[in-house]
């Protein structure tokens, strides 16, 4: 539900602030006082189209506020999770607009992309104006309605449809690979035979070319290596090296340590380190005679890593997706020598998935056929109460030539205005009147099936007015029983059923003009409905013309409240 909107320099708006009720909101005002663009700045919140146009003259940018409860609706604290932001039962959305045409969308504070704005935007509002009336012309229209209104069992039937279909798509795209497979046999075989051959020749393990790419490292230093080693071994073992001059320093402090035992421990240290040494210089001779760094072992190193990166970069990108896709190859090629069983049997199951998927095709068309009586029947009794008595509103259904995601129906809104006149397609017959109104007895049919919070009327009321206006209001005040409306109207019977009623009026300081909003209480109300039933007059009768339209609206009220 909507709680607040505050708008700031979006065009007349230059600091507007609304706060709204549940139940029925209403708008009101003199033409051109700036309702309109209210809605407008509305629509932006909610992930509209922003434009620098909007930008209130002389100022850097505009924004606009939305504060929503949304207490009740799970849908919008999954959307707020999945974007990593905390889901609280209040949702702020905001919308900045810089004079240079920059946009920013940002929902609890956070920056986020505007397609998350208008995706929350689609499930908490749903602004009916001129624009919504045409929706009821486009081609999925009447289907998507009539499985909206229809009960339980239809939406069962659907699921069970739906599940279905994947079967049979799935089964579809099976017989239509393996035939064309057939088709191509002889190259496929070819081509697998050699796959698997060379992947299979390769005999390639997880793992190898890590311990050839170290080898391929050492033979590629085998000679610096060698060298080094010999380097060492030499200085260790060749007359007067390393060894043969300890061993003359370990005697000589041998010698010395008879006499002196402070020297003892020197001695010990010199022999322990000549030993080490010595054990060091048999490990290098060892070292040298078994090393084998050759150039025919490291080209042999060399050429198997090559293949290894050939084989991976041809089959994956790794020896465990080659021996993946050779799996797989197998596989196709065993199916592919036996690919006139295969089909026969995947053509099998297409059949059967075809005769459950035409079952619930026809359980689901039933389905919907009692569901467009049922849901025409009530539209037409509610176009009789808004002008259009001998109006006829029917839905008709008939059968497709395929399967689709939705079943196998075609289903078309059908419509007579006037009595002798044939049914014929809704575009083809209804005027901008008329299709306004069956606008709004579809809304009032479907009042309890919606998943929005709240529901902006804008100006539905164009062209009505008498009769036809006070059941319009008494229509709109049923739906604001089941959820939240906003309505902007020119009709003193629509006006008189609001539960919070804000004049919007135009007002000028400083050489400028702006628009402000204002909440009317009891005597404000009944001083706007006498300007929108008598214009300029202060007659004592038009106050009571209007607080009888004001008692009577809240008796309508408290019978819709039951």
């Amino acid at each position: 539900m909507l709680q607040s909107l505050h708008v700031h320099n979006f065009a007349l708006l230059e600091d507007a602030r609304a706060d709204f009720t549940k139940g029925f909101n209403v708008f009101t005002g003199e033409t051109g006082a700036g309702k309109s663009i209210l809605i407008d700045a509305f629509g932006v919140v909610l992930g509209g189209r922003a434009s620098a146009d909007y930008v209130r003259s002389g100022t850097d940018g505009l924004w606009v506020q939305a504060v929503f409860d949304v207490s009740g609706q799970q849908d919008i604290k999954d959307i707020l999770t999945e974007q990593g932001i905390e889901a609280e039962d209040e949702l702020f959305l905001k919308r900045q607009v810089s004079a240079a045409g920059k946009s920013r969308a940002l929902v609890n504070g956070v920056q986020v992309p505007l397609a998350v704005l208008k995706q929350l935007g689609a499930r908490l509002v749903d602004i009916h104006g001129q624009h919504e009336n045409q929706a009821l012309l486009k081609a999925d229209a009447p289907l998507l309605v009539t499985d909206a209104f229809g009960g339980g069992e239809l939406h069962k039937a659907l699921a069970a449809y739906k599940e279905l279909y994947a079967v049979y798509m799935a089964a579809k795209e099976q017989v239509e690979r393996l035939v064309c497979d057939n088709a191509q046999q002889d190259l496929l075989l070819d081509r697998y035979n050699w796959e698997i051959n060379e992947i299979t020749a390769a005999n390639l393990a997880v793992g190898e070319e890590e311990a050839l790419e170290d080898e391929a490292r050492l033979l590629q230093n085998g000679e610096r290596i060698m060298r080094a080693v010999s380097s060492a071994y030499s200085g260790l073992d060749e007359d007067n090296a390393v060894l043969e001059l300890l061993a003359r320093v370990r005697g000589e402090l041998q010698y010395a340590a008879r006499y002196d035992n402070k020297l003892a421990g020197y001695a010990e240290a010199v022999d322990s380190a000549w030993i080490s040494l010595d054990d060091c210089r048999t490990e290098l001779s060892d070292y040298l005679s078994r090393s084998d760094f050759n150039e025919e072992r490291a080209a042999q190193v060399q050429e198997r890593l090559d293949m290894i990166y050939r084989l991976q970069k041809k089959y994956g990108g790794s020896t465990a997706a080659a021996l993946a896709y050779l799996a797989e190859a197998q596989q196709r090629l065993e199916q592919l020598q036996n690919i006139a069983d295969a089909v026969a049997k995947a053509r099998k199951e297409l059949a059967q998935a075809e005769a459950r998927l035409e079952k619930a095709a026809a359980l689901l068309t039933k389905e919907r056929q009692k569901s467009g009586a049922a849901l025409a029947r009530q539209i037409t009794e509610h176009i009789h109460d808004l002008a259009m008595p001998s109006g006829i509103f029917e839905i008709s259904l008939a059968p497709l030539a395929k399967f689709t995601p939705a079943g196998k129906d075609q289903v078309r809104f059908l419509f007579s205005a006037n009595l002798g006149e044939p049914l014929n397609d809704l575009e083809k017959v209804a005027s901008g009147g008329e299709l306004s109104r069956i606008a709004l007895a579809l809304k009032t049919v479907l009042m309890d099936k919606g998943q929005v919070g709240s529901m902006v009327f804008d100006e539905i009321d164009t062209g009505v007015g008498g009769v036809t206006a006070q059941k319009m209001a008494e229509k709109i005040a049923a739906i604001a029983t089941v959820g939240q409306v906003l309505c902007i109207t020119h009709l003193p019977q629509i006006a008189a059923f609001a539960d919070n009623h804000i004049h919007i009026e135009k007002q000028s300081a400083n050489g400028r003009t702006a628009t402000v909003l204002t909440a009317l209480d009891y005597n404000g109300r009944l001083q706007e409905l006498v300007r929108m039933t008598a214009g300029d007059s202060t007659s004592r009768a038009a106050y009571e013309s209007a607080a009888e339209l004001l008692l009577a609206a809240e008796a309508v009220k408290q019978k819709l409240q039951g």
